[in-house]
């Protein structure tokens, strides 16, 4: 939505996307209240979990309608289905659906104890969190996530989950506080000194600094800059930031 406007001639505003969207899903949600309900009921799979593709289209409808249900009844039925799920794909998506809603921490800790020793689902968890963080709080939340004792930031999986959800949260990522331009400058910088690959293209969030508004393209280029400044700066890195500074 971001660049269609400013292809369209516009500075794109990700607080009054974030607001439309949110607007758009609860409408969503009110209008389609009536048949959500037995949407949900109807594509729940009994039985073994089966990957195939006719269950997967299922249950992905189904937590569609759980997420909407989520925004009308509250957390209730999600929390259940958390609950009451034997795979992991069904609990991690009524996790989300709880997030959405600013709920699931019992739901949060939970999941994690489950899953702990399975490294990837444990991915996801880290990046879930950061990517249905409150705009005015993902920065924060990104921050208390990367202090967790799992967080393996040397681990590429690791660190490009939880960035990535971050810098995926466009609202929470662009916020005008700069918080989340920060946070990921500063992890940037320390994960270049170890694996500058991966760090370079962790950057990239950055790349379309220049189609926001006056105010964050400057949030942006401080970081930018300090990044740049930075002594023994590896070659991958100064080429992309100077390469997204090159006509400031």
């Amino acid at each position: 939505i971001a660049q269609t406007l400013h292809d369209g001639g516009h500075t794109p505003d990700p607080a009054a996307i974030h607001a439309a969207a949110e607007a758009l899903k609860e409408a969503m949600a009110d209008h389609l209240a009536p048949q959500l309900g037995p949407v949900y009921e109807a594509m729940a799979c009994p039985g073994p979990y089966r990957p195939d593709a006719a269950d997967a289209g299922k249950r992905a409808l189904r937590l569609a309608a759980l997420s909407l249900l989520s925004r009308v009844d509250g957390p209730a039925r999600a929390e259940a289905q958390f609950a009451g799920a034997d795979n992991m794909t069904e609990q991690f998506g009524a996790l989300g659906c709880l997030l959405e809603i600013g709920a699931g921490e019992a739901e949060l800790a939970a999941f994690y104890d489950r899953w702990r020793a399975e490294r990837l689902v444990i991915d996801r968890w880290f990046g879930l969190q950061a990517a249905h963080a409150a705009p005015d709080r993902a920065a924060d939340v990104a921050k208390t996530l990367s202090e967790h004792p799992d967080f393996e930031w040397k681990n590429p999986n690791r660190f490009r989950a939880l960035i990535g959800g971050l810098t995926g949260n466009a609202a929470g990522f662009h916020h005008a506080s700069g918080a989340g331009y920060a946070f990921l400058a500063d992890w940037l910088i320390r994960l270049d000194a170890l694996n500058p690959q991966t760090a370079a293209r962790m950057s990239t969030a950055f790349e379309t600094w220049r189609r926001y508004d006056a105010d964050r393209q400057a949030l942006i280029r401080a970081q930018l800059q300090r990044i740049a400044a930075t002594e023994g700066l590896s070659r991958d890195m100064s080429e992309m930031v100077g390469r997204m500074l090159g006509d400031a």
